[in-house]
């Protein structure tokens, strides 16, 4: 009988077999994961992560393209340099400016926009939808063209417009430095679809029965898109503020076109990232030009850490508490 038992029992390899194999499997998709994504890892190391620590580096060094003399390690001078800097300061003050003014309204407008697309009362919404959404897809370069013409003081046609409605003397947009940034908020909203998109996107999927309940306790339009919508969406508005704040700090293609890279009339349209670029790409000051970047990209990085931290207070997740 015992030796009847012992034949019986399976042996102690063949239990562990499967758990094996399983291990086996589990490394080789393991390795041929990483074998699909080697293309990108290496691309990033090579074109992304090195070129980043790379400038950390220059941020330390008197680097210049133009001078053919080698780097030379300086310590904190380049920071000392830009913190001394009249014209880099200005530059920030009317990148922050413009920040001050763009954020909320390129926040408010597509917000409307959605609110107004999602109500049961409007007609021809699916015409509407993709019309505010085009011109997202319009190039960059095209468009600001375009803006260029239409916010000619002379003949554009925003001119033509607000003199057709009593306005004696519109604002010369372009070429006075009180309005011109101002201009460039009009030239944002000519994007704002995406945006626009996104919030409606989220309004819709908002559950009706909040909407019932609230029509049954008598609540009005207003109540409800601000007791109901706006906390339903609010991850969506946390998102796409996220978005504004770093792209404005990226700010650069539409005041260099428009201003053919003065910065004019005044400065008033001399951006931080086109100083930045001046440096780097006109005078070939790789050193202070990178200070300059790494200083634009931890007021961007601080900015993005108080609107995480805030968020507590203010976005709501139907997941969490």
């Amino acid at each position: 009988m015992a030796s009847t038992g012992q034949s019986l029992a399976a042996p102690p390899v063949a239990q562990d077999q499967p758990k094996v194999q399983a291990r086996s499997l589990a490394s080789q998709q393991r390795l041929w994961g990483w074998i699909f994504l080697s293309p990108w890892i290496i691309g990033f190391a090579l074109f992304t992560a090195a070129p980043i620590a790379a400038s950390l580096i220059f941020t330390f060094t008197d680097f210049s393209l133009s001078s053919g003399e080698p780097m030379k390690f300086i310590g904190f001078a380049n920071w000392q340099r830009l913190f001394g800097d009249p014209i880099a300061m200005n530059a920030l003050a009317v990148t922050l400016r413009f920040a001050v003014i763009a954020v909320p309204v390129g926040i408010l407008v597509p917000l409307g926009m959605a609110a107004l697309l999602n109500s049961k009362h409007l007609w021809g919404k699916a015409l509407w939808r993709p019309l505010y959404y085009l011109p997202y897809i319009v190039p960059a370069i095209s468009s600001i063209f375009v803006w260029q013409s239409f916010l000619n003081g002379e003949t554009g046609w925003l001119n033509r417009l607000l003199r057709a409605l009593g306005i004696a003397e519109p604002p010369n947009w372009i070429y006075d430095a009180n309005w011109i940034l101002f201009a460039f908020v009009l030239i944002g909203l000519w994007g704002v679809g995406n945006a626009m998109l996104t919030m409606l996107a989220t309004m819709q999927g908002v559950p009706t029965e909040l909407y019932e309940a609230a029509d049954v306790d008598g609540a009005g339009a207003v109540t409800k898109f601000v007791r109901i919508t706006l906390p339903m969406i609010s991850p969506v508005i946390f998102y796409n503020l996220v978005l504004s704040v770093i792209g404005l700090m990226q700010y650069f293609v539409v005041p260099y076109v428009m201003t053919r890279g003065t910065g004019n009339p005044d400065n008033a349209a001399y951006f931080f990232n086109m100083h930045l670029y001046k440096t780097a790409f006109t005078f070939f000051d790789m050193g202070y030009g990178s200070t300059q970047a790494w200083f634009i990209f931890l007021i961007a990085l601080v900015l993005t850490v108080l609107l995480f931290v805030t968020s507590r207070r203010w976005v709501y997740y139907s997941s969490g508490d």
